[in-house]
């Protein structure tokens, strides 16, 4: 039956890849069958002002958008919304969108590290710095006595495994004979099955989904039941979304399994906006969250293998910081700006120098980045 089930899973899988091949389609797992934890909107939710006005590089980019697949675009400046394209869609590969709500991708990885600051400013964890030693998880596995700042800067020392530094590396995938996708399979049976016994390598930079899963599921543990307030605190009371959002979970392994949180994040296109206001907010406000930020911003790394491809700001940026991307390539002077980057063309930067934020959400990455983000965001204000 195990068997038979890795079998059946690999085969959607497969077809899964080959349909989003053939339509251009890169949606994210379904948001039903990986439902995990929902935090629901705030009746205090922030009320957007605009001030719109056309940009013809950001309708020319609508106008085709069966060919250059963007469906959201939002650009905020001046405490305002001032740019406000949508063609979303009802639903992809046959699954209805719900709501509204859209897939973050790799974004959510951000956002993972967002709810891991809160958890600090809620005592939960003591500081960036601490050791993952009190985990019965990780015992024995590579990630055992990891400090919590290292794995938030993708530098875990699991490149022999997992991530885009492993020979054939893909960000999802595990070295062995099914080569599994670890956002599907479960933290619990990575563990058993895979990296009990498993020693750390050299810490570098090694872009990985398992890393963040590690960090995610190492703050639910923190929280002792408390996971599910820790969110509401976040989205709902912090943040003040206006919808439902969502994290996913993992299958379980066994039936004895624990949920196994997994960073993809579902919001609306407005719920991201808020989500990067207040990102912008804390920073400027100085709050425990927004020191967070600082700190992990002071620590960022530099990349290595960046490809330097103007189409992407987890790609045209030179450093990683707590799960952010920074730095990007091109500008004349040195300026903070977070990144956030989800496969198939998911991105929000947020401009703390001059607080612009534009979010872009697409089913699949042909639209012109340069133009309508790296553009914007060079020529400032």
């Amino acid at each position: 039956m195990k068997k038979l089930l890795r079998i059946v899973v690999l085969g959607l899988i497969i077809c899964n890849i080959t349909y989003a091949k053939k339509n251009k389609n890169t949606w994210d797992y379904p948001l039903l069958f990986y439902k995990g934890w929902e935090v629901k909107g705030s009746e205090n939710h922030y009320k957007f002002q605009s001030n719109l006005r056309e940009d013809k590089d950001v309708l020319k980019e609508f106008k085709n958008n069966k060919e250059t697949g963007i469906i959201s675009y939002l650009l905020f400046e001046d405490g305002k919304i001032v740019i406000d394209e949508s063609d979303i869609p009802i639903s992809i590969q046959g699954d209805k969108i719900i709501d509204g709500l859209l897939p973050s991708h790799s974004m959510g990885k951000s956002l993972v590290s967002y709810v891991t600051g809160h958890a600090i400013c809620e005592g939960y964890i003591d500081n960036v710095n601490v050791k993952l030693n009190d985990w019965p998880l990780i015992k024995n596995t590579l990630y055992e006595d990891s400090i919590l700042l290292d794995l938030l800067n993708m530098k875990a020392g699991d490149q022999k495994w997992v991530g885009e530094r492993m020979k054939n590396g893909s960000d999802n995938r595990i070295k062995g004979p099914m080569e599994e996708n670890v956002n599907v399979i479960g933290l619990m049976k990575v563990m058993n099955e895979y990296l009990r016994g498993s020693e750390k390598s050299k810490l570098i930079y090694n872009y990985s989904a398992l890393t963040t899963n590690v960090v995610m599921n190492y703050v639910k543990h923190k929280t002792d039941g408390n996971w599910e307030k820790l969110l509401h605190k976040v989205f709902n009371e912090h943040v003040g979304v206006k919808n439902s959002v969502y994290f996913q979970k993992s299958k379980k392994y066994l039936k004895t399994d624990f949920d196994s949180a997994r960073y993809s994040f579902y919001a609306t296109r407005y719920d991201y906006l808020r989500i990067a206001k207040t990102m912008l907010d804390d920073w400027h406000n100085d709050t425990c969250a927004g020191k967070y930020l600082k700190t992990i911003y002071k620590n960022r790394i530099k990349k290595k293998d960046n490809t330097k491809e103007p189409d992407d700001v987890g790609l045209y940026t030179k450093t990683y910081g707590g799960q952010f991307h920074f730095d990007i390539f091109g500008l004349k002077k040195t300026r903070k700006i977070i990144g956030m980057s989800g496969f198939a063309g998911q991105q929000i930067l947020i401009d703390l120098d001059d607080k612009r934020i534009i979010v872009v959400n697409s089913l699949y990455k042909n639209y012109n980045w340069k133009k309508i983000v790296h553009s914007v965001i060079k020529k400032g204000i």
